[in-house]
């Protein structure tokens, strides 16, 4: 029997930060997984030791792109995969990363509860590759205040600890392609049509690697995050106060946001 959460994991050569995901989740967590493996061309899948790491309840499947994409590209093919698989929920996860708390079925129980949110995300703990505590970061939990705050900040929605109901799909069937930073652009084509929200709980554990490319093209996503808040924009405090706040941080080098983060949320 198919389980109704589906966890979407991009890969991009990092079998072993899969494993280890998949490695701490309870036995009892009742979750289905895609893997989109990027076009690796190093630390590739072994099918069979990912399968062996895997303690939820459920299946795992591969899908391969043929050649590295990026993880739009590696989205959007999971997320066509799975629109016709009947599954009632889609959870986001980052290989390397750790699930705390039950989170699928904590954020699966609050989105049966709460017929009017359609994607969830929750707090998080962010630590270093071996496992040294960096910093917390904890998110808005109000609905509203949370479609303010998105002009702000691209961290209102932290992007591997969302769950949301398959039915977006029905309206919001991709991320969007035209930016570099797909989950930011992807909120925003979300709040057109549902709400959103995330639970004031800490349900999953980030690994920062000093050498993502997420932080290797910090710059690139900053300049990408004031391209979506232009598209959006309408003369209000938080859109304007949003995009000065992000040309901001678009200047500022990666050592000296490391370096505050650590200050504001420790």
């Amino acid at each position: 029997m198919k389980n109704e959460i589906v966890v979407l994991m991009p890969n991009y050569n990092d079998a072993r930060g899969l494993k280890k995901s998949l490695s701490v989740m309870p036995e009892h967590e009742q979750i289905d997984v895609l893997i989109v493996d990027d076009g690796s061309t190093t630390d590739l899948l072994d099918e069979t030791e990912i399968k062996q790491s895997f303690k939820g309840k459920g299946q795992i499947d591969f899908l391969y792109m043929q050649e590295n994409g990026g993880i739009t590209k590696a989205l959007n093919h999971g997320l066509a995969y799975l629109k016709d698989k009947e599954y009632k929920y889609i959870a986001r996860l980052d290989a390397g990363d750790i699930c705390l708390n039950d989170r699928f079925q904590v954020q699966a129980n609050y989105l049966r509860n709460n017929p009017d949110i359609h994607l969830v995300g929750s707090h998080i703990i962010v630590k270093d590759l071996q496992g040294n505590f960096l910093f917390n970061i904890k998110v808005p939990t109000d609905p509203e205040q949370m479609k303010n705050r998105m002009f702000v900040s691209s961290s209102t929605v932290i992007h591997p600890t969302i769950m949301f109901k398959t039915e977006i799909l029905q309206k919001i069937s991709s991320y969007p392609t035209k930016y570099y930073t797909e989950d930011y652009a992807f909120y925003f084509e979300v709040l057109k049509e549902f709400r959103i929200s995330n639970l004031d709980q800490f349900l999953l554990e980030k690994e920062l690697n000093p050498n993502s490319m997420s932080l290797k093209n910090r710059k690139r996503q900053a300049s990408a995050r004031l391209a979506v808040i232009k598209d959006n924009f309408y003369f209000g405090f938080y859109p304007v106060y949003g995009f000065l706040r992000n040309y901001i941080l678009y200047l500022v080098p990666n050592s000296t946001i490391i370096s505050i983060k650590k200050r504001i949320f420790r």
